[in-house]
């Protein structure tokens, strides 16, 4: 039996349920997971924020498939100031070169980044950036997921990630989910939101 799960992984959890480094898990969620289950893609250990979680192998291949285009919510708090009519941003909605392990360089899709207003409401978190030094909030609405792409997007303009929480994907939303916290979906429910065919 397939069953749907979706966290908020906190910061510095790594989104596998083994590993060789000495740092927090997803079974340190002390959840009683059924055999087989698995992060569908991953958030880096510095990321946090919505993870999808099942035994269904299926749903991994075809959320990430390179056809699927689907759409990733990310709030993003940044370095320094970033100007709402500036170079940075027009440079990280339009496309830019980072450096894929591996695969040298690539140049990143189009995609939707604004500037937002810090989220209420969002979880205090060990290490935070120093609320007085000159820092941005920023959107991004990605339809790809390369590794730290994000990071190196805002590495590239010069406004290094100090917070990364991705909050949606599709019409699944992380909402009031608190770091560490699951909840179940059955699948049609997950589906829909994910737009995803049964």
């Amino acid at each position: 039996m397939y069953r749907y799960f979706v966290i908020y992984k906190p910061y510095k959890m790594i989104s596998q349920f083994v590993s060789p480094y000495k740092q927090p898990l997803l079974g340190d969620l002390n959840y009683p997971f059924p055999e087989g289950t698995n992060a569908v893609g991953r958030l880096d250990e510095d990321s946090e924020g919505l993870l999808i979680l099942t035994n269904d192998r299926s749903l991994t291949k075809r959320l990430l498939h390179p056809d699927r285009k689907h759409k990733r919510n990310y709030v993003v708090q940044v370095e320094r100031k970033v100007e709402a009519e500036g170079e940075a941003l027009l440079k990280l909605r339009t496309g830019l070169d980072i450096l894929i392990k591996k695969r040298g360089t690539y140049h990143t899709l189009s995609c939707e980044v604004n500037l937002i207003e810090k989220p209420e409401g969002l979880p205090p978190r060990d290490h935070e950036f120093k609320a007085f030094l000159p820092h941005s909030w920023l959107e991004f609405v990605l339809t790809e997921g390369k590794n730290r792409q994000i990071r190196k997007m805002c590495s590239a303009v010069r406004h290094d990630c100090k917070r990364l929480i991705r909050t949606k994907i599709e019409n699944l939303e992380l909402g009031t989910m608190q770091p560490g916290e699951v909840k179940e979906f059955d699948q049609k429910e997950l589906f829909d939101l994910l737009l995803l065919e049964e």
